[in-house]
């Protein structure tokens, strides 16, 4: 099975590291033109370099702007007005008691979380309904089905992508533009290891650390452990191919079977 994007542009947001930055180079396999974005030159300058490393054909853009702000948002898509596939990645997440969060932190998580990936939608799919092609997704968590008690307003973020992507997909409607959310799981990125570290402590090896955290916090995986990021952009590469053509408005699971349920 051959996902090939020649000839089409792609925009991750957050892809200077972790599952964007994974996702950017499976993007880049597959023939895409693909744009990293990231709120510094310095760290876009130092993915494409980690991109070209591993695709060294690759043709890179880079996207550099603050998408979490108005301002932000219009630099970017000034400098780059149309793509063939958006995928909303960036995002943020941190444990807090459920009593403790305020209603700063409430709007943070959705303004980076959410509008930032709306914001996005609005400016770019218009465009890929008038040039009947295009593929939106949202990178969402198995947070949003199954709400962490420690980080209840990352779950509520989350929820709130699916939501999102359900309604753009009834937007786009037969229009050859298909909008998915990409349910991942609990996946191996740095942000990740130090959040298990501050949940299980540093005295084991990390495979021993990883596999605690999974037993006594994510006992609902299926998998036991940590997902990669390779086998999260895995998943977004074959949603932005010609061959999922017939998947929108769809919320895909790489959850590890964390979600415990048959339907997705």
């Amino acid at each position: 099975m051959k996902l090939d994007l020649s000839g089409r542009t792609a925009l991750v947001t957050g892809s200077t590291q972790g599952i964007g930055l994974a996702i950017a180079v499976g993007l880049a396999r597959a023939g895409a033109r693909v744009a990293i974005n990231g709120r510094t030159a310095e760290r876009v300058d130092s993915a494409i370099a980690q991109v070209r490393g591993e695709v060294p054909e690759a043709e890179l853009v880079s996207a550099v702007g603050d998408v979490t702000d108005e301002a932000g948002t219009e630099r970017l898509v000034a400098a780059l007005p149309e793509v063939d596939v958006l995928v909303n990645n960036l995002g943020i997440f941190g444990p807090q008691p459920a009593m403790e969060i305020s209603d700063e932190d409430w709007r943070r998580y959705f303004e980076v979380n959410v509008l930032s990936a709306v914001r996005l939608t609005r400016a770019y799919l218009p465009g890929m309904m008038r040039r009947g092609w295009g593929r939106v997704q949202y990178i969402a968590s198995d947070s949003a089905v199954v709400i962490p008690a420690e980080m209840i307003h990352y779950g509520m973020s989350k929820t709130a992508l699916l939501a999102a992507s359900r309604g753009f997909a009834k937007e786009a409607s037969g229009t050859g533009v298909t909008v998915n959310s990409v349910i991942a799981g609990p996946t191996h990125t740095g942000g990740v290891e130090q959040f298990v570290t501050d949940m299980v402590g540093t005295d084991l090896p990390w495979d021993e650390a990883q596999r605690k955290f999974m037993r006594e916090h994510r006992p609902q995986s299926l998998l036991e452990r940590l997902i990669e990021p390779e086998e999260i952009a895995n998943m977004v590469v074959y949603l932005a191919s010609p061959l999922a053509s017939a998947t929108t408005g769809a919320a895909a699971r790489v959850d590890g079977g964390y979600v415990d349920a048959i339907l997705p």
